[in-house]
């Protein structure tokens, strides 16, 4: 309790933000479950923004450097709570289980825990089951118990490498769910709410290339599935007792090219979130007579961020942008309408402006754009332009928040997202034309993008920048091999650049589940061919690039270090052997790495990693930064 008051008397203190990142946070029953400090707290839901809370467990019990709680779980009858703890330096976290008493104590913890959910059996015990992961893989699903029948023992385990295992509990509770997936394939099995003991039921067994997910109401269970024509997500409902795929009947069919972000089920509503033409709808379907109620959410708002809140009468969910805080609205089912969050309208609203772009790639296929710039500027050809790519796994790019894209808009910056194929943007088929031997769509998407951009007046060459995380490193440093002419700077973050060797080095924790993306070099003739034509690290030679600045993590799991290592050492080669030949005059491009500790995949809000970022982009650019960094204070304490 000293070192909590330590903690609290400091953090009141400190100036308050405008912006700060919410932690998880729970309500169940009466209470409310959060992260206070370095602890994790409860209070009661109308006190929860008081101080008068319950003390649970101090994190720093677990001696972690600067512990936070990424997830919680309370138990049916709040017997107990659950909560992962992890570190930004870290994927690994620590699943603390506390007993709910006069006296909080820690039941327990186990470590590399991913998900977790509680049920309870028929004699009323609360069952905990977590699925362990190791390196970076979750194939072992584990049921306890505590108290005096106190045990803990695995449940499942999946044999082959390609697939992962994760946990969900139906939003009614009645069903625990065990997805059992691959990037292309999935199959769910059914634990009984009520006899978890019991084996569990599998609902349809795995077939190749086709995924499904599971809600359950009523006895029924309402399936969102890619099975049949088009091969795209698609609403199915069955009886709970005949799950298998011969008796799914359709029930909701997508608009064409229309990506399902997510789907909640309510006592007589499913609502499904869905992206379509690069816009964000909400579609309220009706369980009582079917009936269909699609809303069209405002045009500034690219993604949404889920409220885990049980209320049956309502459906809360915010939405966000690059640029905008997330903004909260509520969709009433009894009124049939969607309310706004009331308050302060912030002023990028009237200062900012976005669109919504199309450019045409080599094969005449429309790639969608969304650019953010200032409203009041006259000549967008001398502005700064950063381009963001991503382009894998059917993941669309990530347009949550960050203040330091805001500030960058606020000093005249144009920031474009390129929504390019490998990407999910448009769906599963979106995805499915740019991975294996179609990547290289991909990277005729992302120049045709560019290049829109110059034409139709936004930016020029010598002032455009590239930014890139990830996977989206391949399209990057693809297009930095192929097209350097294109940019004048680049950051790259935990950049896979080294795609040949990583795939063929089957040792590593995710080759094998991966090999649906990249292809299996190590096996297939072809597909070793044809990573050789875009891998990064294998198209290096000597001309005139960009400036490049890269971001890596000592201990990165996802993407090796040494993989970056040489794509630097030989980037740097290239660039000193073309400058011997260029002529007095010519200044070579700068090439950073900056290797920071920890093994965490991101640090997305690095003070650190931010202001070098920035640093890097407008002394390459030749621009002033003091402007951006006086914006960012009024977000960020650098």
């Amino acid at each position: 309790m000293d070192s909590f008051e330590k903690v609290r008397a400091k953090l009141e203190t400190q100036p308050q933000e405008e912006y700060e990142i919410i932690n998880a946070e729970v309500k169940h029953g009466r209470f409310v479950y959060y992260q206070e400090g370095c602890c994790l707290v409860r209070s009661k839901d109308e006190e929860a923004d008081s101080d008068n809370y319950e003390v649970l467990f101090n994190l720093e019990e677990l001696k972690l450097d600067q512990p936070f709680v990424d997830c919680i779980r309370v138990a049916p009858d709040e017997k107990y709570v659950a909560a992962k703890v992890r570190t930004e330096e870290s994927e690994a976290s620590t699943c603390v289980v506390v007993r709910l008493s006069d006296q909080p104590v820690m039941e327990a913890s186990f470590p590399n825990v991913s998900s977790f959910e509680w049920v309870k059996d028929e004699e009323g015990e609360d069952v905990l089951f977590y699925t362990f992961q190791r390196n970076l893989r979750c194939h072992d699903v584990y049921r306890a118990t505590f108290g005096e029948n106190k045990r803990n023992e695995r449940f499942y385990t999946e044999k082959d490498a390609c697939f992962f295992v994760y946990l969900y509990l139906t939003k009614d509770s009645r069903f625990l769910t065990m997805n059992v997936m691959s990037k292309t394939t999935s199959e769910v099995w059914l634990i009984d709410g009520q006899s978890p003991w019991d084996p569990p039921m599998l609902i349809q067994k795995r077939i190749h290339g086709v995924l499904y997910f599971v809600e359950h109401r009523d006895d029924e269970l309402y399936i969102l599935t890619n099975v049949g024509e088009p091969t795209e997500f698609k609403l199915m409902r069955t009886a709970a007792d005949m799950p298998a795929i011969m008796n799914w009947d359709l029930f909701f069919t997508m608009k064409r090219n229309t990506k399902v972000i997510d789907m909640d089920m309510f006592k007589d509503h499913c609502v499904l979130f869905l992206k379509h033409s690069n816009l964000l709808y909400v579609n309220v379907i009706s369980l009582t007579d079917d009936s269909v109620r699609s809303l069209k959410l405002p045009p500034w708002a690219c993604g949404f961020i889920m409220d885990p809140n049980s209320d049956p009468k309502n459906c809360p969910f915010q939405l966000c942008s690059p640029i905008r805080p997330p903004k909260y609205y509520t969709y009433k089912f009894a009124e049939a309408k969607l309310f706004e969050e009331t308050g302060h309208e912030d002023p990028i609203t009237k200062t900012g402006r976005v669109l919504r772009l199309e450019a045409k790639s080599k094969d005449g296929r429309a790639v969608p754009m969304t650019v953010f710039h200032k409203a009041d500027v006259e000549d967008l050809t001398q502005k700064p332009l950063l381009v963001h790519v991503y382009g894998a796994y059917g993941v669309d790019l990530k347009m949550n928040f960050r203040p330091e894209r805001r500030a960058m808009v606020d000093d005249g910056w144009i920031l474009a997202y390129c929504h390019v194929r490998g990407g999910g943007e448009l769906g599963l088929n979106w995805h499915t034309d740019g991975r294996l031997t179609k990547k290289l769509n991909g990277l005729s998407d992302l120049e045709a993008c560019i290049s829109t951009l110059h034409a139709q007046g936004f930016s020029q060459p010598s002032l455009t920048a590239l930014s890139a995380f990830s996977a989206g490193g391949v399209l990057a440093g693809a297009l930095c091999n192929s097209h350097p002419e294109l940019l004048r700077a680049v950051t790259l973050e935990a950049p896979f650049v080294d795609v040949l060797n990583t795939m063929m080095d089957t040792t590593l924790p995710l080759t094998l589940e991966e090999l649906e993306e990249w292809g299996n070099p190590a096996e297939d003739s072809t597909h070793r061919n044809y990573i050789k034509r875009y891998c990064p690290l294998q198209n290096i030679k000597p001309q005139a690039y960009p400036s490049v600045h890269i971001t890596a993590y000592e201990n990165d799991e996802r993407v090796p270090l040494r993989g970056i290592t040489c794509y630097t050492e030989k980037l740097r080669e290239a660039v000193a052997e073309h400058a011997r030949g260029a002529g007095e005059g010519y200044q070579p491009p700068t090439i950073v790495l900056d290797v920071q500790p920890g093994g965490n995949h991101v640090l997305e809000d690095s003070h650190r990693k931010i202001t070098a970022q920035l640093k890097f982009l407008h002394e390459e650019l030749g621009l002033d930064c003091t402007g951006v960094f006086e914006n960012l204070k009024k977000f960020l304490k650098l």
